[in-house]
């Protein structure tokens, strides 16, 4: 087996993992009592009962209404008891349904706080991180190991929320997690500080940027920090810290390590570490890894695929690679999930190019382009929950989409762009991105319009189809059937390969031997013999 194929392991187990429909999902058509909304901060303060496999706290919720409104909508699943509700210090009334909390009174325009007290037994996760809830398991000693996924099921499994991936808190949350003394919280952000009462500890975790509602999860364990310090390509002084189980705490220099190391990979490609002003953070869970904001989760053994003497594991650098790509990039809805997967995906065939070449590049693209089922497009219209569009294509689909701009661009083009997506503020942070955002933004960048290409990769399932007819003895006809647009194309003959532009005209060749049409594999192509 080429050594190349082990790296695509990892991904090619999330991307064909079948499983029954989800209980829950995120996102989908925004509500208008929530279209109304901007929410600008949580606050969660939660006692996590272990031994009972319950949550009770309360979550303060601090949003601007952009009109007067008689109703503040929440989403959190219907298994939690619902004890009382504040709308600016005072008692509100409400109702429960379908998932939702509806606060009823009239409100003005304006900046609010609503807090939502509430317990109960948040679901158990099935196959975390794809059928996510609460993971409540144990390391080898014994001692309670809890984690949290919710990705597409939606943060509202677990607190009340605006529960769509268009709006985050601009302004930060706070966690206040209550466990047994003795067990450590990881969670987003910095910690803030710890306090004990009795037999509990209280762990304050506080993260000033913007985070999508699926990565305000934390995660407990009998943990111990290693750490040290990476220095940003920008000379910013970043903490690095690996939350392990002590049982495994000899192998956390070797995660450091490989943790610095792809940082370089990505801040060059990429742009700068995006959270530097808090942590470059891994916690040790028992499942695959997520790309939960400045705390990514790591589950794999600690064993590692080995490229010109340096070590290598998918898992940890892809869900990194989401600090980039979900996390500082956002989509604005599900439907263009995609961007965050796909370019997070490609990211990892980068890594290969700076480890072992092009060579290494290649065979990763070639295992991509071998995996797409094209069963549905990449986007399938708008406001589209996160099942609907959730398939194994928008991994390896959306990474050959960048391929195939890498090779129509041309490095000196592609590479700019593809950073200044990742570091222009206007697509960053704050701000939320479509699949029109980035066709635009390569389209003004390479002075073409590449919307025919784009929408030929994300709204169909075709391929580029070439017919091949031979003509006379040496001579064959190239006949382009559906081609968006021209294209730059290869054609491999005898005499070696020859450079041309395919579009609606066919091309004349000679050639002893049949042609190979697109030998360097950089288009999704159907090759017809006529």
């Amino acid at each position: 087996m080429n050594k190349y194929l082990i790296v695509f392991v990892f991904i090619s187990c999330q991307l064909y993992a079948q499983h029954s429909p989800q209980r829950w999902n995120s996102g989908g058509k925004l509500n208008p009592l929530q279209a109304n909304m901007d929410i600008r901060h949580y606050t969660l303060s939660l006692n996590v009962n272990i031994p009972e496999q319950r949550i009770e706290g309360f979550v303060e919720t601090e949003l601007i209404l952009i009109q007067p409104a008689d109703t503040i909508l929440f989403d959190l699943i219907d298994r939690y008891n619902v004890k009382k509700i504040w709308v600016d210090n005072r008692p509100a009334a409400f109702l429960r349904k379908n998932d939702h909390i509806f606060i009823i009174g009239r409100i003005q325009s304006g900046r609010h706080k609503t807090k939502i007290e509430y317990e109960g037994n948040p679901p158990v996760a099935v196959r975390p991180p794809w059928l996510g809830g609460f993971t409540w398991s144990h390391d080898k000693t014994g001692k309670p190991w809890v984690v949290i996924n919710c990705q597409l099921d939606g943060a509202k499994i677990y607190f009340p929320c605006k529960d769509h991936p268009s709006d985050e808190p601009n302004e930060g949350v706070d966690l206040f997690i209550t466990v047994p003394k003795g067990l450590t919280v990881a969670a987003p952000g910095l910690l803030q500080g710890t306090s004990s009462k009795g037999e509990k500890t209280t762990f304050h975790w506080k993260t000033n940027y913007t985070i999508s509602n699926y990565c305000v999860v934390f995660n407990i364990a009998d943990y111990q920090v290693v750490r040290q310090t990476y220095t940003t390509i920008l000379n910013n002084h970043v903490p690095m810290e690996f939350y392990v189980l002590k049982q495994d705490v000899n192998q956390a220099q070797q995660v450091l390590n490989i943790r610095a190391r792809d940082t370089h990979i990505l801040e060059k490609y990429f742009g700068e570490y995006p959270w530097a002003k808090e942590k470059i953070g891994i916690a040790q869970v028992p499942n695959p890894g997520m790309e939960h904001q400045t705390m990514i989760t790591y589950g794999d053994p600690f064993t590692y695929q080995q490229f010109n003497g340096q070590y290598y594991s998918a898992n940890l650098f892809h869900e990194f690679t989401h600090e980039w790509w979900a996390n500082k990039v956002t989509n604005k809805d599900w439907a263009h999930m995609w961007i965050q997967e796909g370019i997070t995906t490609y990211a990892e065939a980068l890594c290969l190019r700076e480890l072992t070449g092009e060579k290494g590049y290649d065979s990763m693209m070639l295992n991509f382009k071998n995996s797409i089922q094209n069963k549905k497009p990449l986007v399938q219209g708008e406001e589209v929950n996160s099942q609907d569009t959730y398939t194994g294509d928008v991994y390896v689909k959306g990474a050959f989409l960048m391929h195939t701009l890498r090779y129509v661009l041309g490095d000196a083009v592609f590479f700019p762009a593809l950073k200044k997506l990742a570091v222009d503020p206007n697509y960053t942070y704050d701000h939320f991105v479509t699949t029109n955002d980035v066709e635009q933004l390569f389209s003004r960048e390479a002075k073409t319009d590449l919307k025919p290409l784009f929408d030929f990769y994300t709204k169909t399932t075709d391929r580029l189809e070439i017919g091949v007819t031979q003509t006379g003895v040496n001579t064959w006809k190239i006949s382009p059937k559906n081609l968006p647009m021209k294209l730059p194309f290869e054609i491999r003959s005898d005499k070696g390969e020859i450079k041309t532009e395919l579009f609606n005209q066919s091309v004349k060749i000679e050639s002893t031997t049949f042609p190979v049409i697109d030998p360097g594999n950089h288009y999704l192509t159907r090759i017809v013999v006529e």
